[in-house]
């Protein structure tokens, strides 16, 4: 199977959405492995960041019109064959931060204490890439756990452009940190081709991201893209080595724990040919509920199924 870079720059990002009518700016076939290079910044840290942005993400600021929400998508990919009612599998092979700097920013009205905060403030953050570290001051340094909080298919035509800014059926700002190197990202599918777009780089996060950001900065990723004709899904799932996630998404916290839970039911039936006792019950023994982030209007809930339940 083929390998195909694709970086970020004017010609191949849209900015702050999803939307089935845009053109793909890549087409590759299910199998092959997509390298891409993502871009994260706002234009009033150039001046502070002087050299260290980068020429494509200060042509991305100056050229490419921002809709709707902040995310600088790369894509979207066609993938041959796939279409609406199959699902779509990254299988995230790499992920690693491509520059020695990120940011962490407070917004007013926003995060999980708007009315605490009710101020901007942003930090341009150190990364030292070979200790694999955020310098945050005050002696503290955080220690760099990169991943995609962006990334899925375009949603179905009917509901049109839609802002990044929520997560939904065609995933979008999942900011779940579990899905690092290593992990797998299912998505259904709902036009021809998928149209797979990603971006919003974190260095870093803690579940809930409480601030409203993470550490925002560029990433480069290694993921080999699947079409999957065997399986009908009506929401994101994933897994890690050593977990099932089942992911609830909702304006309402307790809304998405729901969701969450009724998913991890519905997986366990398919799995393991449970009743829906037998699984609710084994969901209160066995899976940790997870607040993945209260910041994004829709909030987020994901359960965490060990596989080691199953060996």
């Amino acid at each position: 199977m083929a390998t195909h870079e694709l970086i970020a720059n004017p010609d191949t990002v849209h900015w702050g959405f999803y939307d089935a009518s845009l053109e793909p700016v890549m087409r590759i076939r299910s199998g092959d492995t997509l390298e891409v290079h993502t871009e994260s910044g706002r234009e009033e840290y150039l001046a502070e960041l002087g050299t260290r942005a980068s020429r494509n993400l200060r042509d991305i600021l100056a050229q490419v019109p921002q809709e709707l929400g902040p995310h600088i998508m790369t894509g979207p990919v066609a993938v041959e064959d796939a279409q609406p009612g199959d699902v779509l599998e990254v299988r995230i092979h790499e992920v690693k931060t491509r520059y020695d700097w990120g940011y962490n920013a407070i917004r007013p009205m926003m995060g999980g204490l708007p009315e605490d905060f009710p101020y901007t403030r942003a930090v341009i953050v150190d990364l030292d890439l070979e200790a694999q570290t955020g310098d945050w001051g005050a002696g503290v340094k955080v220690p760099l756990r990169p991943y995609f909080g962006n990334f899925g298919v375009a949603p179905p035509p009917a509901v049109g452009r839609v802002g990044s800014y929520p997560p939904s059926a065609w995933g979008g700002n999942l900011d779940n940190k579990e899905l690092i190197s290593g992990s797998i990202a299912y998505f259904p599918i709902f036009n021809e081709g998928a149209l797979f777009s990603v971006g919003d780089g974190h260095g870093c996060q803690g579940d809930g991201e409480a601030c409203l950001t993470a550490i925002e900065t560029g990433l480069s990723g290694t993921m080999e893209i699947i079409v999957r004709k065997d399986l009908q899904l009506e929401n994101p799932r994933a897994e890690t080595d050593t977990h099932y996630i089942l992911m609830g998404f909702d304006p309402i916290l307790d809304n998405a724990a729901k969701m969450a839970l009724r998913e991890t039911i519905q997986f366990l039936g398919e799995l393991r040919g449970m009743s829906r006792d037998d699984a609710y019950t084994l969901c209160s023994l066995a899976v940790d509920l997870r607040v993945t982030q209260i910041v994004n209007g829709v909030k987020g809930v994901h359960a965490m199924l060990p596989k080691s339940l199953f060996t």
